[in-house]
């Protein structure tokens, strides 16, 4: 692959590991996508085990993404209905706020289901201050798998 077409493939990867912090854009979809090109063009046994391991470390952070974060949202007393809530209303703000609609709008459905479940203002902002660092906790294992994913191909893109 030309010079030119690996700094496009690091573009795209860039923006995929923007993406995975700012979760308008498919980041590791864009990672995973960009690294296959990337391999598919390249070709050789290099290119695709620099592929394989970069699967690996996307896969692997998507999998820890769902199960880890969910355990300690559960073990804290945060109801599934009150994720699905602020998911919904994280993406219905998402189109009525710029920017940080999402955000807000996450914040709001998780609060508002915790209270009325639970009643008290103070158990539900725990709740949901549970929420949130879940939430965090799902992007940075899902970003720690991307930048893995990147330092590998770095190194393939070196050697190949």
């Amino acid at each position: 692959m030309s010079v030119w077409g690996e700094v496009v493939v690091g573009l795209v990867i860039l923006v995929g590991l923007v993406g995975i912090i700012v979760p308008i854009l498919p980041g590791v979809i864009l990672i995973f996508g960009a690294i296959a090109v990337w391999a598919f063009l390249t070709g050789g046994v290099t290119a695709w085990t620099v592929f394989a391991v970069s699967t690996a470390f996307l896969v692997i952070s998507g999998i820890v993404k769902y199960t880890w974060p969910g355990r300690k949202m559960k073990d804290a007393g945060v109801s599934n209905r009150a994720l699905f809530l602020g998911a919904v209303l994280g993406i219905i703000g998402f189109f009525v706020i710029p920017l940080v609609g999402l955000f807000v709008g996450f914040v709001l459905g998780v609060y508002l289901s915790e209270l009325q479940r639970l009643g008290q203002n103070q158990q539900a902002w725990q709740a949901t201050k549970h929420a949130l660092k879940g939430v965090g906790l799902s992007m940075l294992v899902e970003l720690l798998g991307g930048l893995l994913a990147t330092g590998t191909w770095v190194i393939g893109a070196f050697i190949a």
